[in-house]
Protein backbone atom coordinates (compact mmCIF):
# COMPACT_ATOMS: atom_id res chain seq x y z
CA UNK A 1 0.00 0.00 0.00
CA UNK A 2 3.02 2.29 -0.14
CA UNK A 3 2.91 2.93 -3.92
CA UNK A 4 0.91 5.86 -5.39
CA UNK A 5 -1.75 3.65 -7.01
CA UNK A 6 -2.41 1.77 -3.76
CA UNK A 7 -2.53 5.06 -1.84
CA UNK A 8 -5.11 6.47 -4.27
CA UNK A 9 -7.18 3.27 -4.02
CA UNK A 10 -7.12 3.45 -0.22
CA UNK A 11 -8.12 7.12 -0.30
CA UNK A 12 -11.09 6.31 -2.54
CA UNK A 13 -12.10 3.47 -0.22
CA UNK A 14 -11.87 5.85 2.74
CA UNK A 15 -14.24 8.29 1.02
CA UNK A 16 -16.73 5.52 0.29
CA UNK A 17 -16.50 4.30 3.87
CA UNK A 18 -17.03 7.80 5.24
CA UNK A 19 -20.18 8.16 3.13
CA UNK A 20 -21.51 4.82 4.37
CA UNK A 21 -20.90 5.55 8.06
CA UNK A 22 -22.61 8.92 7.60
CA UNK A 23 -25.72 7.28 6.14
CA UNK A 24 -28.78 6.23 8.14
CA UNK A 25 -27.78 2.56 7.95
CA UNK A 26 -24.19 3.27 8.90
CA UNK A 27 -25.17 5.49 11.81
CA UNK A 28 -27.51 2.82 13.20
CA UNK A 29 -24.73 0.21 13.11
CA UNK A 30 -22.21 2.69 14.55
CA UNK A 31 -24.48 3.41 17.53
CA UNK A 32 -24.94 -0.32 18.21
CA UNK A 33 -21.18 -0.91 18.03
CA UNK A 34 -20.36 2.08 20.21
CA UNK A 35 -22.80 0.84 22.89
CA UNK A 36 -21.19 -2.60 22.77
CA UNK A 37 -17.67 -1.16 22.91
CA UNK A 38 -18.45 1.30 25.72
CA UNK A 39 -17.94 -1.03 28.72
CA UNK A 40 -14.58 -2.15 27.30
CA UNK A 41 -13.29 1.40 26.73
CA UNK A 42 -14.49 2.61 30.12
CA UNK A 43 -12.31 0.05 31.91
CA UNK A 44 -9.08 0.93 30.08
CA UNK A 45 -6.35 3.29 31.22
CA UNK A 46 -3.14 4.53 29.67
CA UNK A 47 -1.56 7.33 27.71
CA UNK A 48 -2.60 6.94 24.08
CA UNK A 49 -5.04 5.15 21.77
CA UNK A 50 -5.35 4.74 18.01
CA UNK A 51 -8.41 4.25 15.80
CA UNK A 52 -7.99 2.73 12.36
CA UNK A 53 -11.25 3.09 10.49
CA UNK A 54 -13.44 5.21 8.27
CA UNK A 55 -16.32 6.09 10.59
CA UNK A 56 -16.82 8.52 13.49
CA UNK A 57 -14.74 8.10 16.63
CA UNK A 58 -15.78 5.27 18.97
CA UNK A 59 -13.64 6.15 21.99
CA UNK A 60 -15.04 9.41 23.33
CA UNK A 61 -16.12 7.55 26.50
CA UNK A 62 -12.63 6.17 27.15
CA UNK A 63 -10.45 7.41 30.05
CA UNK A 64 -7.56 7.37 27.57
CA UNK A 65 -7.80 11.00 26.57
CA UNK A 66 -5.23 11.19 23.79
CA UNK A 67 -6.82 9.44 20.84
CA UNK A 68 -4.98 9.35 17.51
CA UNK A 69 -7.12 9.16 14.39
CA UNK A 70 -5.78 7.67 11.16
CA UNK A 71 -6.28 8.97 7.61
CA UNK A 72 -4.85 7.77 4.27
CA UNK A 73 -3.96 11.30 3.06
CA UNK A 74 -3.46 14.74 4.55
CA UNK A 75 -6.50 16.03 2.61
CA UNK A 76 -8.73 13.46 4.33
CA UNK A 77 -7.33 13.94 7.82
CA UNK A 78 -9.55 15.42 10.52
CA UNK A 79 -6.81 17.52 12.11
CA UNK A 80 -3.09 18.30 11.97
CA UNK A 81 -2.51 15.62 14.62
CA UNK A 82 -4.00 12.81 12.53
CA UNK A 83 -1.78 9.85 11.70
CA UNK A 84 -1.33 9.96 7.92
CA UNK A 85 0.48 6.89 6.62
CA UNK A 86 -0.07 3.54 4.86
CA UNK A 87 -1.88 0.91 6.93
CA UNK A 88 0.94 -1.56 6.35
CA UNK A 89 3.54 0.82 7.86
CA UNK A 90 2.08 2.70 10.83
CA UNK A 91 4.36 5.63 11.69
CA UNK A 92 4.59 4.76 15.39
CA UNK A 93 7.12 2.88 17.56
CA UNK A 94 6.57 -0.63 18.88
CA UNK A 95 4.19 -1.22 21.80
CA UNK A 96 3.44 2.46 22.46
CA UNK A 97 -0.40 2.41 22.64
CA UNK A 98 -2.78 1.16 25.33
CA UNK A 99 -5.74 0.82 22.97
CA UNK A 100 -5.81 0.10 19.24
CA UNK A 101 -9.13 -0.23 17.38
CA UNK A 102 -9.38 -1.72 13.88
CA UNK A 103 -12.86 -0.81 12.69
CA UNK A 104 -14.18 -2.75 9.64
CA UNK A 105 -10.93 -2.54 7.69
CA UNK A 106 -9.81 -6.18 7.62
CA UNK A 107 -12.71 -6.91 5.26
CA UNK A 108 -11.58 -4.31 2.73
CA UNK A 109 -7.82 -3.86 2.55
CA UNK A 110 -5.62 -5.84 0.17
CA UNK A 111 -3.25 -7.03 2.90
CA UNK A 112 -5.33 -7.68 6.04
CA UNK A 113 -2.60 -9.84 7.60
CA UNK A 114 -0.13 -6.98 7.36
CA UNK A 115 -2.61 -4.51 8.83
CA UNK A 116 -3.21 -6.82 11.79
CA UNK A 117 0.53 -7.25 12.26
CA UNK A 118 1.00 -3.48 12.41
CA UNK A 119 -1.90 -3.03 14.82
CA UNK A 120 -0.43 -5.72 17.07
CA UNK A 121 3.05 -4.21 16.81
CA UNK A 122 2.03 -0.82 18.21
CA UNK A 123 -0.15 -2.27 21.01
CA UNK A 124 1.56 -2.26 24.43
CA UNK A 125 2.09 -5.43 26.46
CA UNK A 126 -0.62 -4.27 28.88
CA UNK A 127 -2.73 -2.73 26.13
CA UNK A 128 -5.86 -3.91 24.35
CA UNK A 129 -6.39 -4.62 20.65
CA UNK A 130 -10.01 -4.31 19.47
CA UNK A 131 -11.17 -5.62 16.09
CA UNK A 132 -14.67 -4.86 14.81
CA UNK A 133 -15.91 -6.81 11.83
CA UNK A 134 -19.04 -7.87 9.98
CA UNK A 135 -20.52 -11.21 11.00
CA UNK A 136 -21.25 -13.44 7.97
CA UNK A 137 -24.20 -15.08 9.76
CA UNK A 138 -25.99 -11.84 10.64
CA UNK A 139 -28.95 -10.39 8.74
CA UNK A 140 -26.66 -8.03 6.81
CA UNK A 141 -24.33 -10.95 6.10
CA UNK A 142 -27.14 -13.01 4.60
CA UNK A 143 -28.04 -10.05 2.39
CA UNK A 144 -24.63 -10.50 0.71
CA UNK A 145 -26.10 -13.49 -1.09
CA UNK A 146 -27.37 -10.97 -3.63
CA UNK A 147 -24.47 -10.54 -6.12
CA UNK A 148 -25.43 -6.96 -6.99
CA UNK A 149 -24.71 -5.87 -3.42
CA UNK A 150 -21.17 -7.22 -3.33
CA UNK A 151 -19.76 -4.08 -4.96
CA UNK A 152 -21.23 -1.71 -2.38
CA UNK A 153 -20.58 -1.00 1.29
CA UNK A 154 -21.18 -2.52 3.74
CA UNK A 155 -21.48 -5.80 1.78
CA UNK A 156 -18.22 -5.31 -0.09
CA UNK A 157 -15.04 -7.20 0.77
CA UNK A 158 -14.13 -10.48 2.42
CA UNK A 159 -16.02 -11.15 5.65
CA UNK A 160 -14.36 -13.43 8.20
CA UNK A 161 -15.63 -15.08 11.37
CA UNK A 162 -14.05 -14.51 14.80
CA UNK A 163 -12.73 -18.09 14.64
CA UNK A 164 -10.70 -17.21 11.55
CA UNK A 165 -9.31 -14.09 13.21
CA UNK A 166 -8.42 -16.11 16.30
CA UNK A 167 -5.81 -17.92 14.20
CA UNK A 168 -4.53 -14.64 12.73
CA UNK A 169 -4.22 -13.07 16.19
CA UNK A 170 -2.39 -16.10 17.54
CA UNK A 171 0.20 -15.63 14.80
CA UNK A 172 0.97 -12.10 16.08
CA UNK A 173 1.15 -13.33 19.70
CA UNK A 174 -2.31 -12.15 20.74
CA UNK A 175 -5.13 -14.14 22.28
CA UNK A 176 -8.85 -13.35 22.21
CA UNK A 177 -10.26 -12.54 25.64
CA UNK A 178 -13.84 -12.05 24.56
CA UNK A 179 -16.08 -11.75 21.51
CA UNK A 180 -19.28 -9.69 21.75
CA UNK A 181 -22.01 -9.46 19.11
CA UNK A 182 -24.21 -6.45 18.38
CA UNK A 183 -26.45 -4.96 15.70
CA UNK A 184 -29.48 -7.25 16.07
CA UNK A 185 -32.47 -6.54 13.84
CA UNK A 186 -35.07 -8.15 11.63
CA UNK A 187 -34.66 -8.31 7.83
CA UNK A 188 -35.58 -5.01 6.22
CA UNK A 189 -35.07 -2.97 9.39
CA UNK A 190 -32.18 -1.14 11.04
CA UNK A 191 -30.52 -2.24 14.31
CA UNK A 192 -32.57 0.18 16.39
CA UNK A 193 -34.87 -2.24 18.24
CA UNK A 194 -33.85 -1.91 21.90
CA UNK A 195 -35.55 -5.19 22.88
CA UNK A 196 -33.75 -7.23 20.22
CA UNK A 197 -30.44 -5.55 20.96
CA UNK A 198 -30.77 -6.10 24.71
CA UNK A 199 -31.71 -9.76 24.29
CA UNK A 200 -28.99 -10.45 21.72
CA UNK A 201 -26.24 -8.82 23.75
CA UNK A 202 -27.38 -10.32 27.05
CA UNK A 203 -27.13 -13.84 25.65
CA UNK A 204 -24.30 -12.93 23.25
CA UNK A 205 -26.04 -14.56 20.30
CA UNK A 206 -23.65 -14.91 17.31
CA UNK A 207 -26.29 -13.59 14.90
CA UNK A 208 -25.67 -9.86 15.20
CA UNK A 209 -24.44 -7.88 12.22
CA UNK A 210 -21.14 -6.99 13.93
CA UNK A 211 -18.69 -8.57 16.33
CA UNK A 212 -16.27 -6.90 18.71
CA UNK A 213 -13.10 -8.88 19.44
CA UNK A 214 -11.07 -7.94 22.50
CA UNK A 215 -7.52 -9.32 22.40
CA UNK A 216 -4.35 -8.98 24.47
CA UNK A 217 -0.75 -9.96 23.95
CA UNK A 218 0.27 -13.42 25.11
CA UNK A 219 2.60 -13.63 28.11
CA UNK A 220 6.22 -13.25 26.98
CA UNK A 221 9.15 -15.33 28.14
CA UNK A 222 11.35 -12.25 28.13
CA UNK A 223 9.79 -8.93 29.08
CA UNK A 224 11.18 -6.01 27.11
CA UNK A 225 10.95 -2.35 28.01
CA UNK A 226 8.20 -0.53 26.14
CA UNK A 227 9.15 2.67 24.26
CA UNK A 228 7.45 5.82 25.46
CA UNK A 229 5.34 7.93 23.12
CA UNK A 230 6.18 11.50 24.11
CA UNK A 231 3.85 13.57 21.99
CA UNK A 232 4.90 16.95 23.38
CA UNK A 233 8.67 16.54 23.30
CA UNK A 234 9.20 14.24 20.34
CA UNK A 235 7.04 15.96 17.77
CA UNK A 236 6.89 19.41 16.35
CA UNK A 237 3.68 20.81 14.89
CA UNK A 238 1.63 18.18 13.06
CA UNK A 239 4.38 15.58 12.68
CA UNK A 240 2.01 12.69 13.17
CA UNK A 241 -0.24 14.25 10.57
CA UNK A 242 2.55 13.92 8.04
CA UNK A 243 3.41 10.32 8.82
CA UNK A 244 6.65 11.18 10.61
CA UNK A 245 7.84 8.32 12.82
CA UNK A 246 8.20 9.07 16.53
CA UNK A 247 11.89 8.77 17.33
CA UNK A 248 13.96 6.36 15.28
CA UNK A 249 12.24 3.67 13.28
CA UNK A 250 12.15 0.43 15.22
CA UNK A 251 12.98 -2.73 13.28
CA UNK A 252 10.10 -5.14 12.86
CA UNK A 253 10.37 -8.03 15.37
CA UNK A 254 11.52 -11.27 13.83
CA UNK A 255 8.45 -13.14 14.98
CA UNK A 256 6.31 -11.11 12.58
CA UNK A 257 8.38 -11.31 9.44
CA UNK A 258 6.45 -14.17 7.85
CA UNK A 259 3.09 -13.50 6.24
CA UNK A 260 0.13 -15.72 7.12
CA UNK A 261 -1.48 -17.33 4.14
Amino acid sequence: MSNPHAAATLAQLYREGHRYWSSENGQAHWRAERACLGPVCESLHGGHSLELGMGPSLTDMSPIRHNIRWAPTTELSESASSLVCPLDALALPDECLHLVIVHHLLELVDEPHRLLQEAARVTADDGCLIVLGWMPLGVTGLARLSPRRRNHLPWRGHWRTPSKLRDWLAFVDFRIERVDYCGFHLPGSLPSNATLETFGRRHNVPLGDSYVIRARRRARLVQSQRPKLRIQSSLGGGALGHATRVGSAAPEPSRRTTEVE
